[in-house]
């Protein structure tokens, strides 16, 4: 059932609400102990019917009800949730994260949506994971740092949840778990609630079951630019050179495929090396990242440093040698990027580049979330990025086609996304 569809049927009463949350319980009941992809909640089934109450309550007529009117959502734990902790995947206390509800929370609670329930982050939105598991084989990763809302989505528990990406943490995860996600422009969607890992990189995001369903969500959110530029021809860039050298065999097979059929369809494909020296790009988001990472945590860690995993801990002090004058130079070749980026979209007509989406498949074991480095460059350059399965391997891990737009040309893509999904069926 899509989106638009199921909240047509909460509103009009045609699916009763409460119903509704006891079917998601259910399942939840029946798959969380091997996912894990929420954090635990005693009171959660109380909390669901009063909420459902409230809103019966509230909007007694069916044609007075919001757009999301009862629909449940999983939310990221760096999101502050009025009622429910937030500890970013870490080991610190509550406390340590208090402050006024998320500011895309409360938008979506006044749309009628309910929060499912928060929703397992690795720490602090970086390396070291947490317990979830991938619902297509738990024996995999669900991928970072937005794991639990990548794997409730997957799972069925929710039609779509928030995350975040500093690397790679949306569009990864939705990849290794064979569903959407989408990363916005830059400062599309607000960060104000969110707890920060870097403010030059950090974005909000959406994981979800459809194409259809982030489209529902970004309009109904009235959050998609209107951008003053003349659309391009249509075109895509088969992004290549180093970039493309760090995929491995079996991905960029996936990926050569899925060009070949484009190609097929009649698209305007065209080759294209955006970045040239990748690893210049890389060292210096990591740099850029670190630094702001330890400056969000200089107090938190002053207090808390023992509780601190090892992978943070070793961020942290790289951040410290970043001098404030190289801090500047790196957001100031972030937004360079950006600016070269579109500017090669728009002299050879380019609606997309696309790239694969992951390295890899998702990795076997729990140990590694698997690489960033896909995710890495657009990230830096904040650029609206969206992931949309693409295929399997032999063992049923799903692969993702990943495309990249310009900025602030978020409808542009999410409607290219979904010509091209319907090219690939």
């Amino acid at each position: 059932m899509s989106l638009s569809i199921l909240c047509q049927s909460l509103r009009s009463s045609e699916k009763d609400l409460h119903a509704y949350i006891a079917e998601i319980l259910a399942l939840i009941a029946e798959k969380e102990p091997i996912i894990q992809a929420l954090l635990p909640e005693p009171e959660r089934k109380g909390r669901l019917h009063k909420a459902a109450d409230e809103l019966y309550a509230k909007y007694p007529d069916p044609s007075s009800r919001p757009p999301l009117f009862g629909v449940l959502f999983g939310v990221k734990d760096l999101f502050n949730v009025d009622g429910l902790p937030t500890q970013a995947g870490s080991k610190l206390p509550p406390e340590a994260f208090c402050g006024a509800e998320a500011e895309l929370v409360t938008q979506l609670k006044n749309l009628g949506a309910i929060v499912l329930g928060k929703t397992v982050s690795t720490e602090f939105a970086y390396f070291s994971p947490g317990p979830t598991h991938n619902p297509l084989n738990p024996s995999h990763t669900p991928g970072g740092s937005s794991s639990g809302s990548a794997a409730a989505v997957a799972a069925g528990y929710c039609p779509f949840a928030l995350g975040t990406q500093t690397i790679a943490s949306i569009i990864r995860p939705a990849s290794y778990c064979g569903v959407y996600g989408f990363k916005p422009s830059y400062g599309l969607l607000s960060t104000q609630g969110v707890f920060p890992f870097s403010q030059t990189a950090d974005h909000v995001g959406i994981i979800a079951d459809s194409l259809s369903t982030i489209s529902f969500l970004a309009w109904s959110l009235g959050c998609l630019p209107t951008s003053t530029r003349k659309p391009p021809e249509p075109g895509l860039g088969c992004v290549r050179g180093g970039y493309l050298g760090q995929v491995g065999e079996s991905a960029r097979k996936s990926w050569e495929e899925a060009i070949n059929r484009l190609k097929d369809k009649g698209y305007r494909l065209i080759d294209i090396d955006p970045f040239g020296d990748i690893e210049k790009i890389n060292t210096s988001h990591r740099r850029l990242i670190a630094a702001e990472f330890a400056i969000n945590h200089k107090y938190l860690y002053a207090k808390y440093g023992e509780l601190y995993s090892k992978h943070s801990v070793d961020l942290y002090h790289s951040g410290l040698e970043v001098e404030a004058s190289e801090l500047t130079d790196l957001r100031s070749q972030a937004l360079k990027l950006r600016e070269h980026l579109d500017e090669l979209m728009l002299k050879h007509g380019l609606t997309a580049f696309v790239a694969p989406s992951t390295t890899s498949v998702a990795p076997e074991g729990l140990e590694s979330t698997g690489s960033p480095l896909m995710s890495l460059p657009w990230t830096n350059a904040g650029l609206p990025s969206v992931t949309i399965p693409s295929g399997f391997d032999s063992q049923g891990l799903p692969y993702g086609l990943q495309l990249i737009s310009g900025f602030n040309s978020d409808i542009s893509l999410l409607a290219c996304a979904e010509q091209i999904e319907n090219s690939l069926k």
